[in-house]
């Protein structure tokens, strides 16, 4: 997995809005063949093309959502109408958008989850393409031979989407600004985070792979940011705590020092406790480990003793370690890497199942004043690009409203001689 890189230009942008939409099925074609010898030549209308798809796919390449962050809507195109001589119109390509590892999509409106591109490779339809139309080839029948209609491309598929980044990494350092996470993982990785004397220094996750003495890697991740109020949107922690909610194991760092302004380190540990516990429940069930920090300091080595006694009487393992001078880091990675032999990986997010929906009526008949207004999917949606100027389209059409049975509820809601009838866009006056 790559690692960030804080001296890039590259912003890590891991939250965005998008809007996608498919191509529309192409419309079959109504042809005939007209070649010389041949006398009758039938009808040889092609097939409309597939519409193109907008697919998400994961990949390894990419660390950052910095792409949706300017570009806010991807279209696909229509697939092309069918031809003469059978022809079947171009299938219109899909447009493929290449996200992060560890990207969840939701449902803006409902806030759904709909996917969890969780491994390289992994991909989600985001809006699937119109089928293409059949061409009047298919129509032809023993007592209609020659039907000059055909038959409309599919629909285009239209959501607003949102992608967020959660990383997937095997370890999360977490602590308050200035206990010493990047120097932890600057010193136990590649990763060569800015690192500076004052809080805030990281202003983005940074991520590290640690490679152990037998050949062994574990991802570990930086989470900047934590104070206390980082659940309601206090500080930086808040857009970043996303991150440690795939992790396996924490590391919880704590400042045995006190800091510059003399800090309890207990009162330290329970106020990045209590965020991580409002934040997720889950979170705050996560297996983690008490490092205690900068223990080359004297006022730390003070601390040591009552912090050690206090966590471990609460079941948390408890290491000292110096960042700095790499004091205590074997024990602690040794640890590591055995809670991680242990610990499962998590399972990816499950795609929340939309509720059954009710068989709908295939139409239903509403009044509009004196108009009677019939809906139904089926039938508006011949009517899109239907040719009502062809007669065979229209007798094929009433054929069609006599086998749905709306002829019959019409008469049963009171429809008479000469009342309107509005079908989608349609007007006509119901005549006996």
């Amino acid at each position: 997995m790559p690692l960030l890189d804080p001296y890039s230009l590259v912003m890590f942008i891991d939250k965005v809005v998008i809007r996608v939409k498919s191509g529309a099925g192409g419309h079959g074609a109504a042809t005939f063949r007209r070649e010389k010898y041949v006398a009758q030549g039938g009808p040889s209308g092609g097939d409309g093309g597939q519409g193109g798809s907008v697919i998400l796919q994961a990949t390894d390449d990419r660390n950052t959502l910095l792409d949706f962050m300017y570009r806010k809507e991807f279209i696909a195109e229509p697939g092309e109408p069918g031809g003469s001589k059978n022809k079947t119109g171009k299938d219109s390509p899909d447009v493929v958008l290449m996200v992060p590892v560890g990207t969840v999509v939701y449902d803006e409106a409902s806030d759904a989850v709909l996917a969890d591109l969780y491994r390289a490779g992994d991909t989600f339809v985001a809006a699937k393409g119109g089928r293409g139309g059949r061409g009047n080839q298919h129509f032809a029948t023993a007592t209609n031979r020659a039907p000059t209609y055909s038959e409309p491309g599919g629909p285009a598929e239209a959501r607003t989407i949102r992608l967020e980044l959660k990383l997937i990494a095997d370890v999360g350092l977490v602590g308050l600004p200035n206990a010493g996470k990047s120097t932890l993982i600057s010193v136990i990785s590649a990763a060569k985070p800015k690192i500076a004397d004052y809080p805030f220094t990281t202003l983005e996750p940074q991520l590290g792979v640690v490679r152990f003495d037998d050949g062994e890697t574990c991802v570990v991740a930086d989470i900047p940011g934590l104070i206390e109020g980082a659940h309601t949107g206090a500080g930086l922690g808040h857009e970043f705590l996303r991150h440690v909610e795939r992790t396996r194991l924490l590391l919880h760092l704590v400042d045995a020092s006190g800091g510059f302004e003399e800090r309890d380190p207990l009162e330290d540990w329970q106020v990045i406790s209590t965020e991580l516990e409002k934040y997720s429940d889950t979170l705050a069930k996560r297996p983690v480990v008490a490092v205690l920090n900068k223990v080359d300091l004297p006022e730390a080595q003070a601390n040591v003793d009552r912090l050690r006694t206090t966590l471990e009487a609460k079941g948390v393992p408890v290491f000292a370690i110096s960042g700095a001078t790499r004091e205590g880091l074997e024990p602690l990675l040794r640890h590591v890497r055995l809670r991680l032999r242990e610990i499962p990986r998590p399972a990816p997010y499950v795609p929340d199942v939309a509720p059954v929906k009710e068989p709908q009526k295939p139409f239903t008949i509403q009044r509009d004043g004196e108009v009677a207004v019939v809906r139904g999917e089926a039938i508006e949606r011949m009517l899109e690009t239907a040719n009502l100027d062809n007669p065979e389209f229209l007798l094929r059409f009433q054929r069609t409203l006599e086998r749905m049975g709306i002829y019959t509820a019409l008469r049963a809601s009171g429809v008479q001689d000469g009342d309107t009838v509005r079908i989608g866009d349609l007007e006509f006056d119901f005549v006996e």
